[in-house]
């Protein structure tokens, strides 16, 4: 039994499909396949229920594949005991973000961050809240910026600033007329949104509850159109641009266009604007509070410049 195979049933219950799970783990499917039998042979169990369109855990297997976690997490702590005797700007930090907010803000505190700790590689990545929560609990990731709320178990979080939403519009839509928009205001417009498992997207509904479809809201007159599976936020600024509707952003992401403002324009709200708390989210095991405060620095300093 080894770290690695433990590492592969808990992506493979994860994932619950085998192609998914090896290229999680950056190995060929045959290769986890093999790890996988390797290990129920050696235990002497069958770990997974296999069929022609999923894999799933059996209910032994879900008790070993909940232990297996456990190894990795303290195995990751142990890794960040030993770091922590070593100069704490000079090991890689591996960091994290949800999608709607690592394209905006990557590029801004990264050179900043390269003069604060230049001798402090950085690994980065963007996935959904779901996925980075795990990646930060198996050791895969050092800390991860998200949008609160946002509680895991040992986690410390810590918020970095406060980000108002604002509405994108064609220039030529009579919502472009007024200086800022009521959120009743949506309510006879097409609104593109997010699909399911982007926070942002429950963020919206929550700020603006006139809009949610639910059996709670049926008053609301608003045509609420999700945007393929996977996409991004630049996926619903091209479809505002085709004249498909109207979206909300958050205001970084509203900044940054291939569309100049004779195609497209934003609106702040009108009156307690709605907005997103962006924090960071890190192992309260992990070791290296330096690396953490000047990730922190960093970030802060970009606002600042930002806001002035």
């Amino acid at each position: 039994m080894t770290l690695t195979e433990l590492r592969y049933i808990v992506t493979l219950a994860q994932e619950q499909h085998f192609g998914r799970a090896a290229e999680k783990c950056f190995v060929s499917q045959p290769t986890l396949s093999i790890a996988v039998k390797k290990l129920e042979d050696e235990l002497g169990v069958a770990l997974f229920e296999r069929s022609k369109t999923r894999v799933k855990p059996t209910p032994l297997g879900e008790s070993i594949v909940k232990q297996a976690q456990l190894v990795l997490e303290q195995t990751s702590a142990i890794k960040d005991l030993a770091t922590a005797g070593k100069d704490q700007l000079r090991s890689p930090l591996q960091v994290g973000a949800i999608f709607t907010i690592g394209p905006y803000l990557f590029p801004h505190f990264i050179p900043e961050l390269q003069k604060r700790a230049p001798d402090m590689p950085l690994y980065v990545e963007e996935g959904f809240t779901a996925t980075l929560r795990q990646r930060l609990r198996n050791g895969e990731l050092d800390v991860i910026i998200v949008a609160l709320p946002f509680t895991e178990a040992d986690v410390v979080t810590q918020s970095l600033y406060d980000e108002p939403f604002v509405v994108l519009l064609p220039k030529g839509h009579p919502l472009a007329e007024q200086e800022a928009v009521h959120t009743r205001d949506l309510e006879q417009h097409n609104i593109l949104l997010l699909g399911e498992g982007h926070c942002f997207r429950d963020q919206v509904f929550e700020a603006c509850p006139n809009l949610r479809p639910s059996a709670e809201s049926d008053h609301s007159n608003a045509k609420i159109h999700t945007a393929a599976e996977g996409s991004s936020l630049e996926t619903l600024r091209h479809m505002v641009a085709s004249g498909l509707g109207i979206t909300i952003l958050p205001a970084s992401a509203a900044t940054s266009s291939f569309y100049n403002s004779d195609q497209l324009v934003t609106r702040p709200f009108a009156e307690n604007p709605p907005s997103r708390t962006v924090a960071l989210a890190w192992r309260a095991s992990f070791p290296r509070h330096k690396a953490i405060d000047v990730l922190r620095q960093a970030i802060n300093q970009c606002q600042l410049e930002h806001a002035n």
